[in-house]
């Protein structure tokens, strides 16, 4: 692993925080949320639970540098996908583009620079719990935050919705810090995806990437999340994403890491409406000295709600992976049913990998379950495969790729494993998966449908 890096005082100074706050021309209100963020983060420890320091795997973070304030050119971008609104964040800023039969209906969204300047209580709405970070990269992120929008789907809009959002770092030293507060009204049907990548650097400069989402489903809404975490391997990320639920709402986050330095996930879904259900699916592929430290809390508070939270990682080389799964069941929430699955598949002797599901159960009227292993590839699933012709690369990468695809066959997005595996073979070859004029690793048009696993989970149409 990398060597230890300096103090962090030495990343951000509070004129930084100023400077930040006269360009982006923060409100009084903000000002000093940002400012308190920034005491946060110079008090706050890197993990808060003493019981997870050890697995925190964040050695090597060296954000001395960082930028925030400054802008650049915006970089080049493929063609919009037909009907979807497109949200991009870059060094010039945030830009969207939103259909106008969707504008017709109803559907909003504003932008950082827009809810600033808003007297109608939206800010209030757009701040909600983002002072709730436990440890010193959460408010690094909040101290940062530098891009934003709100999205705003009314009731009763039967159309499936699409959001495609990307965000490209493109020089050293950047610091994006997107957050996003998504309201899906009364049974609205919508699929955001964020993708993140960055352009070719021939620097060892980190770079910094805060993601925050905060979701609230309206009853009988259905919300799918697919991000695709693919930045350069000098990048520093951090992930924070929340959701509460309606009665007979349905989310599904999922969430796929390919790139990145050091990065942490931290999914907190509370399911708040009677019937309400969450899938909370995560793949890690971790290769040289990367690290992934993913944490999944999922809390029931009504009757008749269902959950499952699968993690499923491979680490070769060097790398780690930490994954934590709580379940949370309260006395009220009878007939729940939930599930926790964290597995993980060990390609060298320098891997490495943490599992740890929780449950804590109030309530008696309930099923729920746990599993996890973290182990090498099996031998005899290898001499199989060699005896069908196979070279033991070749066997291996067969393993780990199925191993991987037991998630995506469960996600609601159909032929997820076949829009993934380019970017994964990429990866699998030792190769980056890189941004530029000639090379968009975009994701293509989606459609939401049942699988196997949730046969139930059907939008019945084409997402646009």
């Amino acid at each position: 692993m990398a060597t230890a890096a300096p103090r962090f005082t030495e990343w951000l100074s509070k004129e930084q925080v100023g400077e930040l706050s006269e360009a982006l021309r923060d409100p009084a209100e903000f000002r000093r949320h940002r400012e308190e963020a920034f005491e946060r983060f110079r008090q706050l420890p890197l993990e808060p639970n003493p019981l997870y320091r050890g697995y925190g795997y964040l050695a090597g973070v060296d954000l001395t540098g960082l930028d925030p304030a400054r802008r650049t050119a915006p970089v080049d971008l493929p063609p919009t996908i037909p009907g979807a609104i497109r949200i991009v964040h870059d060094g010039a800023g945030t830009r969207t583009e939103l259909p106008r039969d969707l504008a017709d209906a109803g559907v909003r969204v504003n932008s950082l620079e827009e809810l600033w300047t808003a007297s109608n209580g939206s800010l209030a709405t757009f701040l909600r719990g983002s002072e709730t970070e436990t440890d010193r990269l959460s408010a690094l992120a909040a101290t940062l935050l530098n891009r934003g929008y709100r999205l705003d789907v009314p009731d009763d809009y039967r159309v499936p919705i699409r959001v495609q959002e990307l965000a490209i770092l493109s020089r050293p030293h950047e610091a994006l810090s997107v957050r996003r507060s998504v309201r899906a009204g009364v049974g609205t049907q919508l699929l955001l995806s964020e993708e993140v990548y960055a352009t070719p650097s021939n620097t060892s400069d980190q770079r910094f990437y805060g993601s925050s989402i905060d979701l609230d489903l309206g009853e009988r809404s259905k919300v799918a999340v697919l991000t695709v975490h693919a930045p350069d391997l000098r990048t520093v990320s951090v992930y924070r994403r929340t959701a509460t639920t309606g009665d007979d709402a349905r989310i599904a986050w999922l969430w796929n890491g390919l790139g990145g330095f050091r990065t942490r996930v931290r999914n907190q879904t509370t399911l708040t409406g009677r019937g309400s259900a969450a899938d909370d699916l995560q793949t890690f592929y971790g290769a040289k000295d990367q690290s992934y430290d993913s944490s999944v809390d999922v809390t029931h508070r009504s009757t008749d709600t269902h959950a499952q939270s699968i993690t499923r990682g491979v680490f070769t080389d060097d790398a780690r992976g930490m994954s934590r799964g709580l379940v949370r069941i309260e006395p009220d929430a009878r007939k729940t049913i939930a599930y926790v699955s964290e597995h993980a598949m060990l390609l060298s002797r320098g891997a490495r990998s943490d599992t740890i599901p929780i449950l804590e159960i109030l309530c008696r009227d309930v099923k729920a379950t746990h599993s996890t292993s973290v182990a090498p590839v099996d031998p005899e699933k290898v001499f199989y495969l060699e005896s069908r012709g196979m070279t033991e690369p070749e066997a291996v990468r067969m393993i780990g790729e199925g191993f991987l695809a037991y998630v995506h066959e469960r996600a609601p997005i159909a032929g997820l494993r076949e829009i993934l595996y380019p970017l994964l073979a990429r990866r699998w070859e030792g190769k980056d998966v890189r941004w530029s004029a000639d090379a968009y690793p975009t994701l293509p048009e989606l459609s939401v449908a049942g699988t196997a696993a949730a046969p139930e989970w059907r939008f019945d149409t084409k997402l646009r």
